[in-house]
């Protein structure tokens, strides 16, 4: 039987007794975004990459947040930023380039990374495989530098005159380019055209290329601070009056004469995907590299006939989409 005295006594306790603690929200996972382009480059390609991430569930700024570092066609600056998305704890990273997934890949073998590349991710050492990734890396490969044989081919077939093609590298991406280059002199090589190539890797050395152009055509690497240039490049050969292809659609869009490759948006859309899949605890060993495996060849007939051109019906027939 309980005194009076203890019953007060209990009670007066019950002011000590601890507050159940408010239930913790929990914090939304953290995406990191690296890249050696500059948001400006990037900013088309990024609504398609939420769009993917969407499409699994996940909503910037609602239940994920994501970091995003842009080393402005800087690849030096790459490691540090790596390091950098290390310290601010990314659930996922996403390196949407050749050289961030490579400085990613270096800076850690645990934090699940997504990437795309243009070039085969197994010759770059990214995978061992692309149905069994293995490791801490998967993601999108888009077939680039192994159609550059392919577009020489096509800009041979709309002027066959041609006798020297030149071609457009970015020398601050010499990893890539040396691949597009021995791609592009193979194919040159087959074609009996003499191959110049030309480096740049900011806005004044590409202006300064196209000023010391002498060739019948132009190829143009497919390469990530070029895709955020497609506007001046496409004036810049028009101006110059030099027919010249490109990858992506963009370019021919811009202004440019043709476009041979993938579809970037559509590269973005899937790393979104992926992003979000391991988001939800799927393992990027088990997830296989995804193939952006649509290519579509676009001519601009518009800028064809500024340049005299006239575009073969054989050429136009093949062409996914002609712009007047």
């Amino acid at each position: 039987m309980m005194l009076r005295r203890d019953f007060i006594t209990l009670l007066g306790g019950a002011a000590a007794w601890p507050l159940a603690a408010p239930a913790q929200q929990p914090a939304i996972p953290v995406v990191g975004f690296l890249s050696n382009g500059s948001l400006e480059g990037f900013s088309p390609y990024l609504a398609t990459f939420r769009q993917g991430l969407g499409e699994v569930g996940f909503v910037e700024g609602r239940n994920v947040a994501i970091e995003y570092r842009w080393a402005d066609n800087d690849n030096e600056r790459l490691q540090g930023m790596a390091a950098d998305l290390l310290r601010a704890r990314a659930s996922v990273i996403v390196a949407p380039t050749l050289p961030a997934a490579l400085a990613m890949k270096s800076a850690t073998a645990s934090i699940p990374i997504v990437f795309y590349t243009g070039a085969n991710p197994v010759d770059f050492g990214l995978v061992s495989s692309f149905n069994r990734p293995g490791g801490n890396l998967t993601g999108v490969s888009g077939l680039g530098t192994e159609l550059g044989a392919k577009r020489i081919e096509l800009l041979h077939d709309l002027i066959p005159t041609a006798r020297t093609i030149a071609l457009l590298v970015n020398s601050a991406n010499p990893t890539l380019a040396e691949r597009l280059i021995k791609d592009v002199q193979g194919g040159a090589r087959i074609l009996g055209l003499e191959l110049h190539v030309l480096n740049a890797s900011t806005e004044q050395e590409i202006d300064e290329a196209f000023a010391r152009l002498r060739a019948d055509g132009l190829v143009i690497e497919a390469d990530n601070y070029f895709n955020s240039r497609s506007r001046q490049l496409a004036a810049l050969a028009l101006r110059h009056a030099i027919p010249a292809i490109y990858q992506y659609r963009e370019f021919a869009v811009a202004g440019g004469l043709m476009s041979y490759g993938g579809s970037l948006t559509d590269a973005y859309r899937m790393i979104g995907g992926y992003t979000g899949r391991i988001l939800k605890g799927e393992k990027p060993a088990e997830l296989p590299i995804q193939q952006s495996a649509k290519i579509d060849l676009i001519v601009n007939l518009k800028t064809a006939r500024a340049l005299g051109i006239t575009v073969p019906l054989t050429l136009r027939g093949r062409a996914d989409e002609v712009i007047e």
